[in-house]
């Protein structure tokens, strides 16, 4: 089977882009490069933005996997117009003509975001979505374009994904396991800005099983699917990162909890997911925890900007205004 992934040298593309290859997928990664070039030597690579890929693109391919865009919150509230662009105008172009091109399935990865919050509900794909913010809303919007095209020979797939963490080739410091992780290293502490939100959690090991189970789901299937690792309160998810670093570590790390603010909290079912696709995730915030501590080696400059979305963000664009070039998607 051949399989264009766009946004496939990413976070999570980096760690699924190889599991695909070593179940004999064909795989073409569209990709822009914005975090660097991580994927096993051999990948097709084409470097434009998705708003330009063509029909020729998509030749021969039976799927296409959405992984590019705008990828949380503090990006979209910094540039809402290319969060728009990037998380609903792209899916909707790409999934348009992808069913045009002959492509049998398009697989988005949508958010947990877009449930916004809830001190008590526990999410199912079917409950209203009540997110008032740029991320959220625009992830809704690519969902809803891609699933208006699905008929018989071309069905939609779309991943509502918790917050992913772990380790990736591409790491990123900036999601919130891996952000404690950071600073319980690098300051002996972590901080919890509100221990009673809830979040849904999913390592990055799940998620990419998350895509496999997609792809390979009987022929025709359809629908909007929650995959987490499990839900967890920001408090329990500090405690179980510092019990785990301390163990690992031998010394104590500090919790410093605090009050803020926040109006995101959500937790889901994966009930659907576990029914209709098989997905059954295998992790959790320890184990979690451990993959970072494996892989240590690989990211230890934590100040390093190219680990933080925002960062990376902020600088191309600088990079585009100096040369009155537009930065793509």
């Amino acid at each position: 089977m051949k399989i264009l992934v766009a946004g496939g040298a990413g976070y999570v593309g980096s760690v699924l882009v190889p599991k695909l290859l070593e179940r004999s997928y064909e795989v073409t990664v569209v990709d822009l490069l914005w975090f660097g070039n991580h994927l096993p030597a051999g990948v097709r690579l084409v470097e434009k933005d998705v708003l330009e890929v063509t029909e020729e693109d998509l030749a021969g391919c039976q799927q296409v996997v959405f992984l590019a865009g705008v990828s949380n919150d503090p990006m979209a509230e910094y540039s809402p117009v290319k969060n728009f662009v990037a998380n609903g105008a792209a899916p909707a172009y790409l999934a348009y003509l992808a069913r045009r091109a002959g492509v049998e399935r398009f697989v988005y990865g949508s958010s947990c975001s877009v449930y916004g919050y809830s001190a008590d509900t526990v999410f199912g794909e079917d409950d209203p979505t009540v997110c008032h913010y740029p991320y959220g809303i625009s992830k809704l919007q690519g969902e809803a374009a891609a699933l208006l095209l699905r008929d018989p020979s071309f069905s939609v797939v779309s991943l509502r994904k918790g917050t992913v963490c772990g380790y990736s080739p591409r790491m990123r410091l900036d999601l919130v396991v891996n952000t404690m992780f950071r600073t319980a290293l690098a300051e002996g502490r972590i901080v919890v800005r509100n221990p009673a939100i809830w979040r849904p959690v999913l390592s990055i090991q799940d998620a990419a099983a998350a895509y496999v189970r997609a792809i390979e789901a009987a022929p025709g299937l359809s629908g909007v699917f929650n995959v987490a690792s499990g839900n967890y309160t920001v408090g329990e998810l500090g405690d179980s990162v510092k019990e785990a670093m301390e163990e690992r570590l031998g010394r104590r790390i500090e919790l410093e909890i605090r009050d803020e603010p926040e109006l995101r909290s959500y937790k889901v079912s994966i009930a659907r997911a576990r029914e209709e696709l098989g997905f059954h995730p295998r992790s959790d915030v320890v184990s979690i925890v451990a993959d970072l501590f494996d892989h240590l080696g690989d990211f230890e400059d934590f100040d390093n900007p190219r680990y933080s979305n925002i960062e990376t963000f902020k600088r191309l664009e600088r990079e585009a205004a100096k040369t009155d070039l537009p930065l793509g998607v």
